[in-house]
């Protein structure tokens, strides 16, 4: 079923209208330690530092069925690369606060390293991503709704 964002469709989940959901942290996780939903697993190699008592997906039983939530900010195409500059240096600077960071630990995400917050490390994780799940999306002629 189609949502239009998270937020409905973890409401649908904690109703019971839903069974099952692939969800980001900052949406999910504050439920689950609520005890409204119950986590299975992350669709990660690594634990999450905010919540390690969830296992892998690895470790449940589906090896490699990694599919990372990353967030990213997009600007439409044509902006001067200068503009693309200084607002990467400025996301950049405030990831580095360390009070940003624990809430965003606490959120459940993941800070990458310095050197992978670059518009390059995105056009190459972009990239990745399409190589991996276009084959997939096209073999089971899967349609955006």
């Amino acid at each position: 079923m189609p949502y239009r964002g998270g937020a409905p469709a973890i409401q649908d989940m904690i109703a019971g209208r839903v069974d099952l959901m692939c969800d980001n942290a900052s949406t999910s996780l504050p439920q689950a330690r609520n005890g409204n939903i119950r986590a299975l697993t992350v669709l990660a190699k690594a634990r999450w530092s905010a919540a390690p008592d969830i296992p892998t997906v690895d470790e449940a039983g589906l090896p490699g069925l990694h599919v990372p939530f990353w967030h990213w900010l997009w600007a439409p195409a044509g902006t001067p690369k200068a503009a693309i500059t200084r607002l990467n240096s400025a996301i950049v600077n405030a990831l580095a606060d360390p009070t940003a960071r624990q809430r965003l630990a606490e959120m459940g995400l993941d800070i990458p390293p310095r050197e992978e917050l670059t518009p390059e490390a995105l056009r190459a994780v972009h990239q990745s991503e399409i190589e991996k799940w276009w084959p997939i999306i096209k073999s089971a002629n899967i349609k955006a709704e």
